[in-house]
């Protein structure tokens, strides 16, 4: 966990369509800033795994909850779509000041917004982390489109109590992950989770000429059974020329939790090599 003591956390709060965005920034202001962004039903909490190595490595650290998550309350106008995320991701950096490319990274939900910002703003990253997280600008079958837009109604019919229950054992292997994931989820109603939902199964937009073309450090857990993640991740290495493609061993869907010390030293091996600091 993060030693909040060593390094405090500095929070910030934009308003937006109706909701107030939470975020938490901790390392120094003159270092190479990475962002990190939390999947659907969880909130900035997945990542403090990662703050404090990568502060200790020479890096400014910003997570934050996505409207509807943790502090972000409430949602606030709706429909959400990736694309308003990646809006309320620019309004952070703006209160920051922060003008130039850095190194955005997401998990699962998170993922999506790191690469639709990397789509729309292609200036404002330098390099990508994705964990257990799809592409969203790789064609996939049809049936498979249309089995994500029909999961919303699915999920608006589960009971929440059950629903919770199963995030949580489908997310994570250990069990403390397990205990932050079932907690994580609780903070966020049916209602939010379903509207979130919505706008996540319509991000998805092939673009058959396309390339990631900064470097991009794709992650899952050798035991994620999450959609297709597992399965096209070699699909989606395989297009973008600057992808390292790692598979983190005893983790599932939060891989970066379950298997910290061995995702970190992926993580901190990547970026020494494509967003290094000074220190590096």
């Amino acid at each position: 966990m993060l030693n909040r003591k060593n390094n405090p956390p500095a929070s910030i709060v934009v308003e937006r369509a109706d909701s107030r965005v939470h975020a938490w920034v901790t390392g120094p202001t003159e270092a190479p800033l990475i962002v990190l962004t939390h999947g659907a039903a969880m909130d900035h909490r997945m990542f403090d795994p990662q703050v404090e190595p990568l502060v200790e490595a020479g890096y400014r650290v910003l997570t934050w909850d996505l409207r509807g998550h943790g502090d972000s309350q409430p949602l606030g106008r709706s429909p959400i779509l990736v694309g308003d995320m990646v809006d309320d991701l620019l309004a952070l950096l703006e209160r920051l000041d922060v003008r130039g490319p850095i190194c955005v990274g997401g998990q699962s939900l998170g993922g999506y917004v790191a690469q639709e910002l990397a789509f729309l703003h292609p200036q404002r990253v330098s390099a990508m982390v994705i964990v257990g997280s799809t592409c969203i600008t790789l064609p996939i079958p049809r049936w498979e489109h249309l089995a994500l837009r029909s999961s919303v109604a699915w999920f608006a019919v589960w009971p929440w109590d059950h629903f919770r229950r199963t995030i949580a054992r489908a997310t994570a292997l250990t069990p403390d992950v397990q205990e932050y994931a079932a907690d994580a989820a609780s903070r966020m109603s049916k209602r939010d989770f379903v509207r979130v939902w919505s706008g996540l199964s319509e991000s998805l937009h092939p673009e058959p000429h396309y390339r990631i073309d900064i470097p991009l450090l794709l992650a899952h857990g050798d035991a994620d059974r999450t959609g297709n993640v597992a399965r096209t991740a070699g699909d989606w290495a395989r297009r973008d020329p600057q992808c390292r493609y790692e598979v983190i061993p005893k983790a599932s869907h939060n891989a970066n939790q379950d298997n910290s010390p061995a995702f970190n030293r992926v993580l901190l091996d990547f970026l020494a090599e494509h967003y290094p600091t000074a220190r590096s």
